[in-house]
């Protein structure tokens, strides 16, 4: 089994690029995989750079060029459930595009014309592999929900309430929803796992610079034991 790692940012993968045995480093779109064994296991790991274009792109080349048999997208978002502190985890159940809207046509916000679902729905073995390797952590608490995604960093009180009342979300980000979008059109599973790392309101600015090494800490450690566990 060949396992795909996506982190949009570098702070997200270069502990696992550090840990590996690295075979071979191919550079495509201007992103750079790494093959080679994570903890015994085969993986390509890659930062794809921040946004859902970027996380698409990587996506697609991680399946047509890499064979990869399930994604993996690791990182940090905003808390949006009201419960949510920073440093728990969210590992998704479903992801929606929050920035899609052509309500004009009469369609839900976050829905895509003409497409046969509203929502991607994560692999459900994955995510009881991902619950089960966050609880084994204990340092945090573990939810898991739908994350919702744009190419928007969320800074707002208001954006908050109305994401937690018209998608029933636990947290925000930029890059999940683009992934789990290819890893539903090639049929191939993934989850995606994020440390939270602000409350995305209006503090947010102030808290994700604070806080983001811890959540990456929190993510790596689950990643790892995922990892273990396949």
């Amino acid at each position: 089994m060949r396992i795909g790692i996506i982190g949009a940012m570098d702070e997200e993968v270069i502990k696992i690029k550090e840990s590996m045995e690295v075979e071979r480093i191919e550079k495509k779109a201007n992103m750079e995989f790494y093959m080679g064994k994570f903890l015994g296991k085969e993986v390509v790991v890659v930062r794809s750079g921040i946004g859902k274009v970027n996380a698409a792109v990587c996506t697609q080349i991680l399946i047509d060029d890499f064979n990869v048999d399930a994604v993996i997208n690791t990182g940090i978002a905003g808390g949006v459930y009201s419960e949510i502190n920073v440093g728990d985890v969210v590992v998704s159940t479903d992801l929606v595009h929050h920035d899609f809207d052509t309500t004009a046509f009469g369609y839900e916000v976050g829905q895509i014309p003409r497409m046969e679902v509203y929502s991607f729905k994560a692999d459900e073995k994955l995510i009881n592999i991902a619950i089960r390797s966050a609880e084994a952590l204990k340092d945090f608490k573990v939810y898991s929900g739908r994350i919702i995604s744009g190419d928007q960093f969320i800074n707002s009180r208001e954006k908050i309430s109305y994401f937690r009342e018209k998608f029933n979300a636990y947290a925000v980000e930029m890059e999940g929803a683009a992934i789990a979008h290819v890893c539903y059109l090639n049929n191939v599973p993934f989850v995606v796992i994020r440390s939270i790392s602000d409350k995305a309101d209006g503090s947010a600015h102030v808290d994700y610079p604070t806080f983001m090494n811890k959540a990456i800490e929190n993510s790596i450690g689950i990643l790892s034991n995922m990892i273990r566990a396949m």
